[in-house]
């Protein structure tokens, strides 16, 4: 499908303007290549690693792992050297940057047929009939915002464009109120008003932002309609209980059970997508059972059978600094003055600053979340500090030696150098 990066409308500006939309005129490209299996892999791994990472005992947790892997997708379209090892080693993409692209760009395609409608804003006081449902909608959009005159390499743009479809909106960082205003109504837009913004400040060295989003609003094939909502204990992490209101289902539902665990799946309406609930025993934590053994012992083992369950409705949200929890995964070269993304621009940049925010609802009804993640580069640094300063600026000695069996070779001093 075609991706339009020419100015939406005529106007008085010309192109290039601030907040303008614009782009290379480049179609979709076809995923050739792909290899969506290795990257859906890939991600689903480094998501449980990066939940290890933020999940603490006793907090709510919710995080999108394909947000970030594709922010980070597009950031490693113009990476090189040990930062594209690093980008590579921990979002666990496949070894050829030109499949991690094409398969982003496949499995675009294929969650797009999962839920291609498009619905209004999530209303939890809404009234609602048991009978009603409507399609799951799922979109995923993906943004560049240059610094006007800042000199983006045109491949580098027209590979985000025919493979992650991402428009490009030139703003002027050097007011970064203003153009944190034009990012942010951007997020609002592709979350249909559940994140208001990305950054909390942007720093005025900002040349260049890769944003990402993804919306997910899915209606219950079974709606919790049956019984009411009462209240409920729900046991906390240190042991003492809240009131909670619970959803209650008895019903024919895929389940299945393990050492420490079990597990019910909840499908929404049209097929493909469904909910995953996985209750630890109680000597054992979420993070526990979220690892890929217990995934895949869930996948190969849910079995039809009745189940009662009982479920509390929830709504929270969750915002990450990214740059501490990958530098614990192992990722540094893309966070320092050192890093190589010369395949996006000439210039020295680096990721100064990278955020993940999400939030989720489910109720009776069904689910919405949206998650956004963002990578903003810088362009000016100052060197660190030397650990010594050692000027040989007098006469000095030397030692030439096998560093093995400490033997010098040569001894020697430098009286006068002229």
């Amino acid at each position: 499908m075609p991706t339009h990066l020419t100015p939406p409308s005529a106007g008085p500006d010309p192109p290039g303007a601030e907040g303008q939309l614009l782009t290379a005129t480049v179609d979709r490209a076809d995923p050739e290549g792909a290899d969506v299996d290795a990257l859906v892999d890939g991600m689903t791994r480094f998501g449980l690693e990066l939940f290890g990472q933020v999940a603490e005992p006793g907090a709510n947790v919710v995080v999108s792992p394909p947000s970030i892997a594709v922010a980070f997708g597009m950031a490693r379209a113009g990476a090189a050297g040990t930062t594209a090892e690093e980008i590579d080693a921990v979002l666990r993409f496949p070894p050829d940057a030109a499949t991690t692209h094409s398969s982003f760009n496949a499995l675009d395609r294929l969650l797009a047929e999962a839920a291609p409608a498009d619905l209004g804003a999530h209303d939890p006081e809404a009234t609602r009939s048991p009978e009603e449902s409507a399609p799951p909608a799922l979109a995923i959009a993906n943004g560049v915002f240059p610094q006007i005159g800042f000199p983006v390499r045109e491949q580098y743009l027209s590979t985000l464009a025919a493979q992650y479809g991402a428009g490009v909106v030139p703003v002027d960082f050097t007011a970064p109120d203003r153009a944190t205003r034009i990012i942010d109504a951007w997020v609002r837009e592709q979350t249909r008003e559940r994140i208001d913004r990305l950054f909390d400040d942007l720093d005025p060295t900002t040349v260049l932002v890769l944003a990402n989003a993804v919306y997910l609003k899915a209606d219950w094939l079974r709606p919790f309609a049956e019984r009411p909502t009462e209240e409920l204990p729900f046991t906390l992490a240190d042991g003492s209980h809240v009131g909670v209101p619970t959803m209650s289902q008895r019903q024919m539902k895929r389940y299945a059970q393990g050492d420490g665990w079990q597990a019910v799946e909840l499908p929404y309406t049209g097929g493909r997508l469904a909910m995953w609930v996985l209750v630890p025993s109680a000597d054992r934590t979420p993070s526990e059972v979220l690892t890929p053994g217990v995934l895949a012992a869930v996948d190969g083992g849910l079995a039809e059978g009745i189940v009662d369950l009982h479920m509390p409705r929830w709504a929270f949200d969750t915002d990450v600094e990214l740059i501490p929890v990958l530098r614990a995964l192992g990722m540094q070269a893309p966070f320092t003055g050192f890093a190589d993304f010369s395949g996006i621009t000439h210039a020295r940049i680096w990721i100064g600053d990278a955020i993940h925010r999400a939030t989720i609802t489910v109720d009776e009804w069904g689910t919405e979340a949206a998650a956004v993640t963002g990578l903003a580069f810088v362009t000016s640094f100052s060197v660190p500090p030397p650990d010594a300063v050692i000027h040989a600026d007098r006469p000095f000695a030397i030692v030439i030696l096998d560093t093995q069996v400490r033997l010098p070779l040569f001894l020697g001093q430098v009286a006068d150098p002229s």
